[in-house]
């Protein structure tokens, strides 16, 4: 047989239908798409950037998990269901050590980010859909970029009784709204200072530790219910601090970075009122 002919009808077995399904370039062998993060950053024209699942379905915080336990339970957790995923991968910007876990009552298991339990809204009915921000006042978009956040819960202070948000002692362990920044850890004011004027703070930083500045580089994102207009910044022997209606706003040092801590409303001397919790509703720094 020619050689010529017998090469080709060789060729023609291997790629008896068409030639150039043999071809390399016809991504016959090309490996499949990977899935998607499990956590991922959606960009919203009203919101800007918020947290979903993989499947782009909208995430939640509850501002009463100041402690970053849960306090959606039963007929909240129909509206609200928990959301969890065994494994996080997270789209770029976020980090993997601000997500977490804890254990609900019953046992099963919910995702946190940055301490705040995540949830979904069941009215949220298809991807994409924010239907759930500022439900109640208490209910939020789940976003990587918030500079303070709202908690809701009881003020202890360093003498383990309770106070409200002017610092003023209590006899009932009331729950009261509360800015936080946006791990959950508590904000205060001095009541010393007027507008836009920090009066606490030393030129060398000596006193920064009882009472370190909130540091920050801009005003940021904040809840859906505060107006970002509200907010400034001020600077502070070169360093730059966030206002709220014109109030320096604070850490406290003996709070520990610890969310839902609020030592702090009761010193230095307990129902003076002289550090109250950072709130929502405070009046202009004279």
């Amino acid at each position: 047989m020619n050689y010529l002919l017998k090469t080709s009808l060789i060729a023609a077995v291997a790629c008896p239908i068409v030639l150039s399904s043999c071809s390399k370039s016809s991504g016959y062998n090309s490996p499949p798409a990977p899935p998607a993060n499990t956590i991922r950053i959606t960009n919203s024209t009203t919101f800007g950037n918020v947290l979903t699942d993989s499947a782009g379905n909208t995430l939640y915080f509850f501002s009463p998990d100041a402690t970053g336990q849960t306090t959606c339970t039963g007929g909240c957790l129909a509206a609200w269901p928990s959301f969890y995923t065994p494994k996080v991968t997270a789209d770029a910007g976020l980090q993997s050590s601000d997500f977490g876990v804890i254990t609900r009552p019953g046992g099963a298991l919910q995702t946190t980010y940055k301490g705040w339990p995540l949830y979904y809204f069941a009215q949220d009915t298809k991807a994409g859909q924010i239907n759930g921000d500022g439900l109640d006042n208490v209910w939020f978009v789940a976003k990587p970029d918030y500079t303070v956040m709202l908690s809701m819960g009881r003020l202890k202070g360093a003498d383990s009784l309770f106070y409200d948000t002017l610092g003023h002692s209590i006899a009932t362990a009331t729950p009261f709204e509360y800015m936080t920044d946006d791990k959950g850890v508590t904000l205060y004011t001095f009541s010393h200072d007027s507008a836009s004027v920090n009066k606490f703070t030393k030129s060398d930083f000596s006193n920064d530790g009882v009472w370190p500045i909130f540091q920050v580089s801009s005003v940021g994102k904040v809840p859906s219910i505060l107006k970002t207009s509200d907010f400034g910044v001020i600077n502070v022997f070169g360093k730059t601090q966030l206002t709220y209606k014109g109030w320096p706003l604070y850490h406290y040092g003996a709070d520990g970075g610890v969310r839902g801590n609020t030592a702090g409303v009761s010193v230095p001397t307990p129902g003076a009122g002289i550090w109250p919790v950072a709130r929502q509703f405070a009046s202009p720094a004279p």
